[in-house]
């Protein structure tokens, strides 16, 4: 493995902005997701959900249902199986499974109707009378205090509360303070295309699921867990999905129930939500409710900050938004407070939404931050490279790596920020109000460990096997990258195995850590099967290369060469032809650097806004966005601009449109689809300028990469906010932006 390659006047491919892999098979239509997978003699499920929100089943008349044509089996928790395993399970959410009574949120399973058409269930289903007893009226504003907030035991960015200082007298003592309220509503993800599974049952303890999840090995490990199987029984399939953004990654209730029914209809079930369902049985972001107070001396110095949060979660488990997280490191400050506080509602259980934490997070602290600039008399932008951390202030520990300041300057220098006026309604065109805003953005770098397979075939091709996930990304084309780079062959001859249990086991492709993770263990097993392939050119006595020093051997161009004369060597397939061998594998397990708890590691970026907002009528549109970023290597510069532009087309819907609502008298959603639920469309978003800034980071990982799925959106929404101030001289501290809190 110590052979280093030589490229032989070839270009790497890795950094490049390189096609997806993948894309002609999705725009052709041909891409295989998991609810669309062929298999023979499948029947089909629908859940029915509650019609109340607390209460129990009283009773339920599934007769008409089962006597519909082409049902094969109604399951109520009258007659489902009882489980071996655990509705709940550590680190996952506890799930809805048929097991008894109770009703604990509006539209929650009551039943399954599997059928041998997807029409015939659809209306089975709706041929099911349920009648429901007890329950108080349901509550579901965290604004109503009937249940009282309490501390977690930790969150998944750390402990519940942490502080470093004296917060309060700090605070007393500033010369200048701002103490304000931010709220963020309930959002759902909506990736277009809805969760679905097909599971097919092949005896009583073999169990194969297509699954659309972030996780494979996360399903196998609960479905092994709730039928008593063992876990190499189960095998799970993931090709391709639709967008992800979280609520896929962890098994929800339709996952178990699809292959509960399959067993006892005892044929192969195939079972997708709907647009409805999607926004009761996934998880969600949740309400957040963030008081945040600053404290800084004359020249713009933070003495103090505080950041407490307060989010919902169901009253059956437990979900907490860590909005509190990035305040701890982002900014220079010798003392800060954070809290966190859940309140029980009757929900369902929040989940992972993209960014979580920082996303909602970002938004009150840079709001915050902006209000103290204000304050201050100082720009924005300045404010914030008064108070850069040089340190992580948490840990104590030196950053990795940290292009904070490089970002600040050329995301300014593309917007044009020095030409910002400082006063609010001084800028103008026409009717419209012009506003320009900034913020921060910030994410941490994670990493997992991780498996991979690389294996040389006789042909000259590799493949590349893992078992990660592909959640839209770009996950397959970068892998090919890497694998390409490392055994100097051209992209097109490499191929990439994921979203499989029977592959070598990967992490869940969530919290930006699938390159992070993934890459390093590709990387090592390319360089495994290289190493394979020198050593055995120069064993090789029929070889050009017998006798050469195996450092002296690198490979290039599909081939294994001397490194001072490339003109010797052999072409993979030469050589694996005469040795009579098909193929040469390179198996690695990477894990994290021992050096990375040495350092801090994040990734950072800065965010600009320009909005226009019509004077009369106080509709906002969003005319301009610079953001500029640094996440390590940038493995494919085409995919890295797409993930960030995607995140910041988040933003503009987080800023402006996105909020889920519930009937405050039956605790059931009533923006349950996209004609309800707004996010942004195309006349939404504007031009987005994207900057990605170099940087090299040798302690993160063995690739260099920290991974951008996210951070694009974290920091746009209180950009976006920033710049409405700006054009109004009205601050929105309760989101989404919409004309009525502008008139």
């Amino acid at each position: 493995m110590s052979a280093p390659r030589v490229t032989n006047g070839a270009t790497p491919v890795l950094g490049h902005g390189v096609d997806r892999l993948d894309g002609p098979l999705k725009v052709s239509g041909r891409a295989p997701y998991a609810p669309e997978t062929p298999v023979s003699n499948a029947c089909y499920a629908v859940i029915v959900g509650s019609t109340v929100t607390v209460g129990r089943v009283a009773g339920i008349d599934a007769g008409a249902a089962r006597r519909a044509p082409g049902v094969w089996l109604v399951l109520t928790h009258e007659n489902a199986p009882r489980l071996q395993g655990r509705e709940r399970a550590s680190g996952e959410r506890v799930l809805q499974l048929l097991q008894d009574d109770r009703v604990v949120y509006n539209d929650q399973p009551v039943a399954v109707v599997v059928a041998d058409t997807l029409e015939r269930a659809q209306h089975a289903a709706r041929l099911i009378e349920v009648k429901y007893e007890g329950g108080s009226a349901p509550n579901v504003d965290i604004a109503v205090e009937r249940s009282p907030a309490y501390a977690p035991e930790k969150t998944p960015r750390g402990p519940a509360d942490w502080h470093k200082g004296d917060v309060e007298a700090a605070l007393s003592g500033a010369a200048v303070r701002v103490d304000q309220t931010y709220s963020t509503p309930t959002e759902n993800h909506n990736p277009m295309e809805p969760h679905g599974t097909v599971v097919v049952w092949r005896g009583d303890d073999h169990l194969t699921v297509y699954d659309s999840t972030q996780g494979v090995f996360n399903v196998r490990r609960r479905l092994a867990s709730l039928f008593g199987l063992r876990p190499a029984n189960v095998r799970v399939i993931s090709l391709f999905i639709g967008g992800g953004f979280g609520c896929k990654g962890t098994p929800w209730s339709h996952v178990a129930l699809a292959a509960m029914a399959a067993r006892a209809a005892g044929r192969p079930v195939r079972l997708s939500l709907t647009r409805h369902q999607m926004f009761s049985l996934v998880g969600h972001r949740p309400v957040t409710r963030q008081r945040v107070a600053l404290g800084a001396d004359r020249h713009g110095r933070l003495l103090a900050m505080r950041h407490d949060v307060t989010s919902a979660t169901s009253r059956f488990d437990e979900f907490v938004e860590p909005a509190a997280g990035q305040t701890r490191m982002l900014y220079a400050c010798p003392n800060i407070a954070t809290s966190h506080r859940l309140v029980r509602l009757d929900i369902p259980t929040p989940t992972f939404t993209r960014a979580p934490g920082e996303a909602p997070g970002s938004f009150a602290l840079e709001s915050a931050m902006d209000e103290l600039a204000v304050a201050l008399e100082i720009d924005p932008l300045e404010l914030r490279l008064r108070n850069h951390a040089e340190t992580d202030p948490e840990s104590g520990r030196p950053f990795a790596s940290k292009s904070l300041r490089a970002c600040y300057r050329l995301g300014a220098a593309r917007f044009g920020w020095e030409r910002r006026s400082a006063r609010p309604r001084s800028m103008r065109d026409g009717r419209e109000l012009i506003g320009w805003g900034m913020a921060t953005a910030t994410y941490p770098a994670n990493q997992g460990a991780a498996s991979a397979l690389v294996r040389v075939n006789a042909d000259g091709t590799a493949v590349v096997e893992t078992g990660s996930q592909d959640i839209g990304t770009g996950t397959y084309t970068i892998l090919a990258q890497i694998a390409a780079d490392e055994l100097g062959l051209p992209i097109d001859r490499v191929h990439v195995q994921l979203g499989d249990t029977d592959l070598p086991e990967a992490p869940m492709s969530a919290g930006s850590r699938t390159a992070a993770s993934v890459g390093p263990a590709v990387k090592g097993a390319a360089a495994a099967a290289r190493a394979k392939l020198i050593a055995l050119a120069v064993a090789d006595k029929a070889s050009p290369l017998h006798g050469l020093p195996e450092k002296d051997a690198a490979v290039a161009g599909g081939r294994v060469i001397a490194r001072d004369q490339p003109a010797r060597g052999e072409t993979f397939a030469a050589l694996l032809g005469r040795a009579g061998q098909p193929e040469i594998a390179g198996l690695y397990h990477s894990e994290e650097k021992p050096e990375r708890k040495s350092f801090a590691h994040h990734s950072f970026g800065a965010q600009f806004a320009e909005v226009r907002v019509d004077e009369d009528l106080g509709e906002v549109r969003v005319a301009r966005l610079v953001g500029a970023f640094a996440g390590g290597k940038i493995l494919n510069a085409k995919t890295a601009r797409n993930q960030l532009m995607g995140g910041m087309v988040w933003g503009i819907g987080m800023a402006l449109l996105e909020e889920t609502r519930r009937d405050h008298r039956s605790g059931r959603v009533v923006t349950r689809d996209l004609a309800d639920y707004h996010v942004p469309v195309n006349r939404d978003v504007p031009a987005i300028d994207v900057i990605t800034v170099e940087e090299e980071d040798p302690h993160v990982n063995d690739v260099g990469a920290k991974g951008l799925g996210e951070i694009g959106n974290t920091g746009i929404a209180a950009a976006i906010a920033n710049a409405v101030y700006q054009a109004t001289g009205t601050r929105v501290r309760d989101l989404p932006i919409t004309l009525d809190k502008l008139l």
